[in-house]
């Protein structure tokens, strides 16, 4: 795993981002101070249940959101440039040449009315001088980099052709097809079964070491994310309360919301007669936030400190920071850990 430590500029750098839906009436702040760095060729997944800013973060990163409707605040860096103060057509440069995505449902991603050869060719003209026959190449190179069987064929089958394992590895050929230094993945995995789940993880994590991408793996499958990635960043509520290196979230967690969501998997709770953990309550709206930690009114060491403003960021550990104001009050988990001490401290 690359040390964030060296010299070498990280490929993502976020300092205090902020992304602001703004409609009649209404102001949504989907992502609030989010700080987060990913070195080259390192894998962090985003984790987090169903509106907690994860997609909106990843999203923010090549500014796919609505552009009149959206507000962004703050340093957003991918490959060293700043692309807040990016013009459409610096954008659409940066798209697919520098970072690509894959999409959580490629049917829906896909073009239904062209040829999968046909858009990849189309996307690799886009960014390279070349001919139609070299791009269709490129096309039938990707195919067999991605393990589709036939490819030849397999390049002038529609989407609708497709199963869904296939689709999505067409879907990863188009994310590579120009070659870029990041990858976002938007929860690649979540509408394939669970065979054809692993198969998808164990190629793009093959990909990432033969390519040595930076990927960005958002997912609420915290199975998937210990697969896939180096480290781990838990999101709640738009704002990023955990991260540190994979292993030591999965066996060491120190926020309560973290500890929650580690005991509501199914894996922990298959023994006959166990009722499976969860997490009572619902994520707060994210247009009507508290002033103080958002998780207080569905964790179970809240106290009247949480309720009066957000905690700081603090280290407990090598690359390991969270939010928490009880943080050293808390039992410990798997064993002994550092105390907290402010991550600028």
């Amino acid at each position: 795993m690359p040390d964030m430590q060296t010299a070498r500029s990280p490929m993502i750098r976020l300092h205090d981002l902020q992304v602001e839906f703004r409609v009649p009436g209404k102001r949504v702040q989907a992502v609030n101070g989010v700080n987060l760095e990913v070195g080259p060729g390192e894998v962090v997944a985003l984790i987090g249940e169903s509106g907690s800013g994860k997609s909106v973060t990843l999203r923010a990163l090549m500014r796919l959101h609505p552009e009149r409707t959206t507000h962004y605040a703050g340093t957003l860096e991918v490959a060293g440039r700043d692309v807040l103060k990016m013009g459409k057509r610096e954008l659409a440069q940066l798209r697919g040449s520098s970072v690509a995505m894959i999409f959580q449902e490629p049917l829906l991603a896909l073009d239904p009315v062209y040829t999968l050869g046909q858009q990849i060719t189309e996307a690799i003209r886009q960014h390279a001088p070349v001919s139609r026959a070299e791009a269709r190449a490129r096309a039938l190179r990707l195919f067999e980099k991605v393990r589709i069987p036939s490819p030849e064929r397999r390049l002038d089958a529609y989407p609708h052709e497709m199963s869904g394992g296939m689709r999505q590895r067409a879907m990863i050929a188009l994310a590579l097809a120009c070659e870029p230094q990041v990858l976002l993945a938007d929860e690649p995995t979540t509408a394939l079964d669970a065979t054809v789940q692993i198969q998808i993880l164990l190629l793009l994590r093959e990909l990432q070491r033969e390519l040595g991408l930076s990927i960005v793996f958002v997912t609420h499958d915290i199975g998937a994310a210990a697969e896939i990635a180096d480290r781990m960043a838990v999101m709640y509520a738009g704002r990023i309360i955990e991260q540190g290196p994979a292993a030591e979230l999965l066996t060491r967690p120190r926020h309560p919301y973290t500890r929650a969501l580690l005991k509501s998997r199914s894996e922990g709770a298959m023994q006959k007669g166990r009722r499976l953990d969860t997490i009572q309550g619902a994520p707060p709206d994210l247009s009507r936030l508290p002033a103080g930690c958002a998780f207080a009114e569905r964790c179970a060491f809240a106290a009247e400190t949480c309720l009066g403003g957000q905690p700081e960021e603090t280290r407990v550990g090598p690359g390991h920071s969270v939010r928490c104001w009880r943080l050293d009050e808390l039992p410990a988990q798997g064993g002994p850990v550092q105390r907290a001490e402010p991550v600028n401290g």
